[in-house]
């Protein structure tokens, strides 16, 4: 009978890469009592692994690991092919501006700093997830340029290249980035603007981290990224898309 069946909700799942053990124990324990299904290891070469065989929604990446350091392990994950590609929310002891900058610069979403409370850990993960909310845009709807096709019921991505169409495999936040880019050609967008229209009012981490996901569309849309064709950088102002024939 419907007024018994028992629904089950799958929450989550959390690697946790973290070389300090009671860390790793707070970590787990605190997400656990959240609900969140969590996979903990000690080394970036492992977590790497169990990355590819369990395919996490989010990872706490600590930034220094034996093996392989957090910034590697971030590195080979941004630049796996396909579907794969969790949230990133770096742990570091260090709280320098340019460890920050580099974290982010690899793929990270966000960035903490170390000693961190409970409660705080909680509100950055759940930010993170909540991103998947915020990126949704309206169906039934496509956008076309010279180059490029949207189609956001579908949500696929398509690049021509004279008579032939090419599906492009982009992220769900690299997907909507295209897809506010296409629906407002020439539009400057500034960080500020762009945070809002992806990510909403849970957006915790830096600003730059814009230009992070920026970088990694361009890798996989631009004929050259080093000199960018459609996505522009308005330099004091932020970034537009362009098409041009």
């Amino acid at each position: 009978m419907w007024g018994n069946r028992t629904e089950f909700i799958a929450m989550p799942n959390i690697l946790i890469v973290e070389d300090d053990q009671e860390i790793a124990q707070l970590i787990r324990e605190t997400l656990e009592r959240e609900q969140f299904t969590c996979i903990v290891t000690n080394d970036g070469e492992t977590g790497l692994r169990i990355f590819q065989e369990q395919v996490p929604d989010l990872i706490v990446l600590d930034l220094m690991l034996p093996k392989l350091d957090g910034l590697e392990v971030c590195t080979r994950i941004r630049q796996q092919p396909g579907s794969k590609d969790p949230y990133i929310l770096m742990l570091t002891a260090k709280g320098e501006e340019i460890d920050r900058i580099i974290g982010l610069s690899t793929g990270a979403d966000d960035y903490l700093v170390k000693p961190f409370s409970p409660r705080e850990l909680v509100a950055r993960v759940r930010a993170l997830l909540r991103r998947q909310l915020r990126q949704g845009q309206p169906v039934g709807q496509i956008y076309r340029t010279n180059h490029f096709q949207v189609d956001l019921d579908q949500h696929q991505a398509s690049r021509y290249q004279g008579d032939r169409q090419e599906e492009l495999e982009l992220t769900g936040l690299e997907f909507n980035l295209l897809a506010t880019f296409m629906s407002y050609p020439g539009r400057v967008w500034n960080r500020t603007q762009l945070i809002e229209k992806l990510w909403g009012n849970d957006f915790f981490g830096d600003e730059r981290v814009v230009d992070t996901h920026i970088r990694r569309l361009r890798k996989k849309i631009e004929p050259d990224p080093a000199n960018p064709t459609f996505i522009k950088t308005v330099i004091g102002l932020g970034y537009k898309f362009e098409d041009p024939d």
